[in-house]
Formats: C-alpha cells, sequence, structure tokens
C-alpha cells in the first residue's frame, strides 16, 4: 500500500499536511501545578499577548502572590481562581513552527471524572504531572487508568516541583520506578518522563541548567517531535456517511457524492467498497474536496466519495473494503464512563449516536464497576453513578457499523443521550460486538 501523501504515477496525491496538529489533555491532582505548567508554555514559548501578561500581572499583585502567577492564564473561571483548582474543561490554543497545539486542560479530582474523559476523548497524548514531594499517588493511577481506557497513544509524565526536592536525581528515578509499576499493566505502550518545575521553567520549553543528569528532551520539544502520523488505522477503511451532496444545477446535473470524514483506512478511486449496514458493494468513482478532485483520502480528511453505481446510501451508512469489513450489529458491550446525577441501571432506555447513525439503546445488563482507588472491577452492581467506569452490555434498534475502540476510536466510541433532556449522560468504549 502507498503511504499516505506518497507520490503515485510521479505526481503528489492528496494533501500534504504543512503544520501537523497535536491534541493533548493535561491531568493532575490539585495543587500538582497544571495551570502553572500550560501558562509557563504558553508564555516561554511567546504564544502570550502584552495584555494578557499585564492583566495577569496586575490579578497577581492583587492576590499578594508574590510572583508573576502564569496559572492564572488559565484558570479563567472567577470560581476556578477563588478555589485554586481546575473544575471544567478549557482548551487552549496555540502554535510553534513546528506544530499546531490543541490543549484540554482537564480536573483532576475524581468527582470531574466526566469531564476528564471528555476532554482527553480526542487526544493523541496525555500529560500526566506528578509532584515530586509527594511521588505517585491514587490519582496519578487513575490518570493513567483513563488514558489507558481512552486509548490514548502516547503519555507523557511531568515529574514537577523538581526546585523543591533539591533537584535530586535519586526522588526522580524512584518515581519512574513506581510510575512503571502502574502503567506496565495497564498495556500503555509509549511513556515519557521528564523532570520539571513549571513555576520556574526548567525544562519545560528551555533545558534545565539545575538538572544536567538529565538528557531527556524538554517538554515543548518531545511535543513538537513525537510521532502521531501512524497512530490512526490506515489499514481499515471505514467512512461513516454524513451527508448525501444530490445535483443542485443545471451544470452538474448527475453529481451524486456521498460527504463525510475519513475514519479509517486509505480511499482510491477504483477502489472496490461494500456499503454497510445493506451490504450491496460498488466501486469508488471519484474523490473530492472542495477544491478539486483527489488520488487518495485518509485519517481524518473530511471528503465527498462518488460511487460508481447508483445505489440507496444515506446518512448513517458504512463504506468499508470487503475484506476487512467488520459485522453490522445490535449488540455493544462497551465501557461507558456515566456523565448524569441519575443513574443507569440495566432496563434504562436512551438514545445512542455512533459516528453519523442514531438508534435507540437498552441497558442489558451492568457487569462490572471500577473501584476509582483500587482500579479493579467490582462485579454485577446494581446501577452506574454520576463518573462512574464501568462494563455494559447494550442492545441497539439499528445495525450499527462498529469495530472495537482499540481498533478504531472513531467506530469503536459512541454517546448515550436522555431523550427526555436530550443531555448527554454517558460516553462508551467498545470491547466487542455481536
Amino acid at each position: 500500500m502507498t503511504p499516505p501523501g506518497a507520490a503515485t504515477n510521479g505526481k503528489a496525491t492528496a494533501h500534504t499536511h504543512t503544520s501537523e496538529l497535536l491534541r493533548f489533555a493535561t491531568a493532575g491532582s490539585v495543587d500538582d501545578g497544571k495551570s502553572t505548567l500550560i501558562g509557563r508554555l504558553l508564555f516561554d514559548s511567546k504564544q502570550v499577548f502584552a495584555d494578557q501578561l499585564a492583566h495577569v500581572e496586575a490579578v497577581s499583585e492583587r492576590r499578594g502572590d508574590g510572583y508573576v502567577n502564569l496559572a492564572l492564564l488559565t484558570d479563567g473561571l472567577r470560581a476556578e481562581r477563588e478555589q485554586g483548582i481546575t473544575i471544567d474543561v478549557a482548551y487552549r490554543y496555540f502554535a510553534t513552527p513546528k506544530r499546531k497545539f490543541i490543549i484540554a486542560d482537564t480536573p483532576g479530582h475524581e468527582q470531574y471524572t466526566r469531564n476528564m474523559v471528555t476532554g482527553a476523548s480526542t487526544a493523541d497524548l496525555s500529560l500526566v504531572l506528578i509532584d515530586a514531594r509527594k511521588g505517585v499517588i491514587e490519582q496519578s493511577k487513575r490518570h493513567a487508568y483513563i488514558a489507558s481506557l481512552l486509548g490514548i497513544p502516547h503519555l507523557v509524565v511531568c515529574v514537577n516541583k523538581m526546585d523543591l526536592v533539591g533537584w535530586d536525581e535519586e526522588v526522580f528515578e524512584q518515581i519512574v520506578e513506581d510510575f512503571a509499576d502502574v502503567s506496565a499493566p495497564l498495556g500503555l505502550r509509549d511513556v515519557t518522563f521528564i523532570p520539571i518545575s513549571a513555576l520556574l521553567g526548567d525544562n519545560v520549553v528551555e533545558r534545565s541548567e539545575e538538572m544536567p543528569w538529565y538528557q531527556g528532551p524538554t517538554l515543548l520539544h518531545h511535543l513538537e517531535h513525537v510521532h502521531i502520523a501512524s497512530d490512526r488505522n490506515f489499514a481499515d477503511v471505514r467512512f461513516p456517511v454524513q451527508w448525501v451532496i444530490r445535483p443542485q444545477s443545471l451544470e452538474h446535473p448527475d453529481y451524486r457524492g456521498y460527504a463525510g470524514r475519513v475514519a479509517g483506512g486509505v480511499l482510491r478511486p477504483g477502489d472496490e467498497v461494500v456499503v454497510l449496514p445493506g451490504g450491496r458493494r460498488t466501486r469508488i468513482a471519484a474523490i473530492d474536496d472542495h477544491e478539486r478532485a483527489l488520488g487518495e483520502a485518509f485519517p481524518p480528511m473530511s471528503v465527498t466519495v462518488r460511487l460508481a453505481d447508483d445505489l440507496d446510501v444515506g446518512r448513517g451508512d458504512v463504506l468499508c473494503r470487503p475484506e476487512d469489513a467488520p459485522e453490522p450489529t445490535r449488540r455493544l458491550e462497551a465501557d461507558v464512563c456515566w456523565m448524569a446525577d441519575a443513574p443507569l441501571r440495566p432496563g434504562g432506555r436512551y438514545a445512542l449516536k455512533h459516528t453519523t447513525r442514531s438508534a435507540r439503546a437498552v441497558v442489558d445488563a451492568i457487569e462490572h464497576r471500577v473501584d476509582v482507588h483500587s482500579l479493579r472491577p467490582e462485579p454485577n452492581p446494581a446501577e452506574l453513578a454520576l463518573n462512574d467506569i464501568g462494563r455494559v452490555h447494550l442492545g441497539t434498534s439499528e445495525r450499527l457499523v462498529a469495530d472495537p475502540y482499540a481498533r478504531n476510536r472513531t467506530t469503536g466510541s459512541f454517546i448515550l443521550i436522555d431523550e427526555a433532556t436530550n443531555d448527554t449522560v454517558g460516553a462508551g468504549m467498545i470491547v466487542a460486538t455481536g
């Protein structure tokens, strides 16, 4: 298979992205320094406007902090400033010449697990802060568990406040060893450890002179260079149809295309595809974006696919390659993070949104609930309460074209919606189908 963006017949195909986007989520316990770290990252990479800095300086002086409190750049809500904690997900955007970034600053306390799951659900990388004085604590283990549950490919553990432990290498190495004991059983493959001082800036953007024993990258250097291009599934073709584009002008009376975002694999004109859940086969006649015809399309590109045959294709259908197409199913086994005050119980009925298809779902059973303290499963609970995570079995009114979450994060995830309020009440990661 030709790699995405490679040349075919001497001509470049598809788009070449000049500035790659990295989404990363931050997690840490109260007072671990998450907000200060993000503020330092923005400040030292020169992403802060003069008026923002002046405002932070004024607020710092008014609070009597005694220094420019960079955490104020991110803790924007008055309630957060007063409590000194992060209580909601805040998204920050910045860019360097190497890469663009979206930061999801998520709360670390267990009562905001749903917020953390929401913020980290689309992340390429999770950044976990650990206070060097406290070491690996219960919440550190929970953050690692959620990162593994969400299938986040890369994890960076920033051991913060090294200045308060005398820049001691042994303290850092002990935390590395302790966290490795936690992460290994969870199957976290790419874990990087960086000793930092967010308050002073050591190893955030500039290398620390206080820790010559550390020879690894600074945080920003790692974020700019971590390899994410191969994290998506480029093997299994998945194209959920979002919109049917019908003829809209006399100039193009026969144009009919199917618009959506590529969720997996590489699509090319001439490829055979099967339209699921119906099962009809055809070939791709052409692939268009808003400017021109393309030689290929791959995740996460948004394109319009034209088919060789006039089939009944609608929103919620999925184009797949016949040889690796999943079997459409009405049965899901999934890990669900519950986000509502009213608990999830067997027999509960909800609207289910999976890729571009909607269905109704009923809870057949709750297999277990995860104890957030020990991370052990508690079998056969009566319900899932707010912020609980548990293994749930669902039956759906429509056949879904789904994959295990470990295979494809897009086709392996769904949300549950309360039909009475239209509120999102649960986020699910599919373990098995059928």
